[in-house]
């Protein structure tokens, strides 16, 4: 059977030379004689895999030497309780813009550990757009400020970062990590479950500012102490090695495949234009975000008609384009286009839409 385009917002595309590569080296890893399934994380094998991993992160990204990288289980969710049992450590309060599920999420488990003042909220019309933040909203003795980069449900991204002074900026970048050039000293913390850009379930990278650490709640549990994690190497117990392992391989594909993060931007940016331009020219399908709030990543899109959103999300599975059904909270249909989608993905995607149109 041939490969179909898959457009799931998670677990999603890798590339397919990434595949076939860890296929190869699938039974049989260099010249260990073994799989890295198999592989002792203590081993010296491992341990190389690892430290690349992190270097190629760091050399992509530009990822300063006093920021930490930890290599973590649990799932982006885990980093709800994490972050604020880590850094809701001095005046106990935190900012946080309301942009979605996840953000929901964050807030709701925040809250069980400090006070989270909500600065700004797009629920009123389904979260849609990014709400303008009021500055005089802020709490300048806030512990951090928690944003969603780019929400993978509803389509949209901050193209603007607040302007949040000396409180540490902390990103939920699940689902635009690696996707285009960020200045990581904008942050005091970046987390991303590695399912969506990064390689398969089961890993989720933290980026964390080394004066961040060490300053958890005495209630804090061992394994959500991010001090564990960085004074161990992320080695404190057996990590999610074969995650780790795909991730190094999708950044050697996306480092020496595509040329780097300046690379990927364009060409995001270019597979995001086609899609949009042929949606705000169509007279069937309509994107459901508009203007800069725009995600490159997650396009949610409708046509006005649940039926008919059916029977073109059936159509385009039958013609190898699936996962196409939006989230069961808003329906409708998402296409995302994470990294490894293709340009050529994009295009096809969009004729047979044409064609659907054209046959209504």
């Amino acid at each position: 059977m041939e490969r179909v385009y898959n457009f799931s917002a998670g677990p999603s595309v890798i590339a397919e030379s990434v595949l076939k590569k860890a296929q190869a080296e699938l039974v049989c890893y260099g010249d260990t004689g073994m799989s890295v399934m198999e592989m002792s994380h203590r081993s010296a094998a491992y341990q190389a895999i690892i430290d690349e991993t992190e270097a190629l992160l760091r050399q992509l990204l530009g990822i300063p030497e006093d920021y930490s990288v930890l290599f973590l289980q649990g799932g982006a969710s885990t980093q709800f309780a994490m972050i604020p049992l880590n850094l809701a450590n001095g005046s106990g309060a935190i900012d946080l813009v309301l942009t979605g599920q996840w953000a929901t999420k964050a807030f709701q488990e925040a809250s069980k550990y400090c006070s989270v003042n909500v600065v700004g909220s797009s629920k009123d019309k389904t979260f849609s757009y990014i709400p303008k933040l009021d500055p005089a909203a802020f709490n300048k003795d806030a512990d951090y400020f928690y944003i969603c980069s780019n929400n993978t449900i509803y389509g949209t991204r901050f193209a603007k970062l607040p302007e949040v002074g000396n409180v540490p900026l902390v990103a939920d970048m699940s689902s635009c990590i690696l996707s285009e050039r960020i200045n990581v000293r904008d942050y005091g913390l970046i987390f991303a479950g590695a399912q969506k850009n990064m390689g398969p379930a089961g890993l989720t990278v933290v980026i964390v500012r080394k004066d961040l650490i060490g300053k958890a709640r005495p209630e804090t549990p061992t394994m959500l102490n991010y001090k564990t994690h960085d004074d161990n190497g992320s080695m404190f117990n057996t990590p999610p090695t074969f995650a780790i392992y795909i991730c190094k391989l999708v950044l050697e594909w996306l480092r020496d495949e595509i040329g780097g993060i300046d690379a990927m931007e364009k060409i995001n940016h270019e597979k995001a234009a086609i899609f949009y331009d042929y949606l705000d020219s169509s007279k069937l399908f309509k994107a459901t975000v508009q203007g800069e709030d725009r995600s490159y990543m997650n396009i949610p899109f409708v046509t006005g008609d649940e039926e008919l959103d059916k029977a073109f999300v059936k159509a385009a599975a039958a013609k190898g384009f699936v996962n196409l059904k939006g989230h069961r909270s808003v329906g409708g249909m998402r296409a995302s286009i994470y990294n490894a989608m293709p340009v050529e993905g994009i295009e096809k995607l969009v004729a047979f839409m044409k064609e659907f149109e054209a046959a209504r």
